[in-house]
């Protein structure tokens, strides 16, 4: 059976319609129930950047609406710590400044912090510990 050119071609822009609606959708979706992430950098007051590693994890646990916080050393910065966090949505985020246990562990981590960089701001589709949206 020979398939006309014509036929084909409207054919194939059919699907392509039909997957670019569907991707649409799902984008549509997935910014009703997008995740917030952050990707920052913080640099520790020389030699401090243990204790205020240590500050930072302490803060973690019963932060409503947060998926994951990693606190990482970076291996070429002796003082710099790497700050991943995903939560369920910006604020969530906003909301959890003002817990009690964030707001002590900002003032305790204060003076040890030379310097802050958010380098961006993400918006997480999922991933190994993270549920995917949608």
């Amino acid at each position: 059976m020979t398939l006309e050119r014509r036929s084909f071609l409207a054919g194939a822009a059919a699907l392509g319609v039909a997957a670019a609606s569907q991707a649409e959708a799902q984008t549509a979706v997935m910014q009703m129930v997008a995740m917030y992430g952050t990707i920052g950098k913080m640099t520790a007051r020389g030699g401090q950047r243990d204790a205020l590693a240590a500050i930072l994890m302490r803060a973690i646990p019963g932060m409503p609406g947060c998926l994951s916080y990693i606190v990482a050393n970076d291996p070429a910065d002796a003082n710099a710590l790497w700050i991943t966090e995903v939560w369920e949505t910006k604020e969530a985020h906003s909301r959890s400044l003002s817990l009690p246990a964030v707001r002590a562990a900002i003032a305790k981590a204060r003076p040890l912090i030379a310097g802050m960089q958010t380098i961006t701001e993400t918006v997480p589709i999922g991933g190994q510990g993270l549920k995917t949206a949608g």
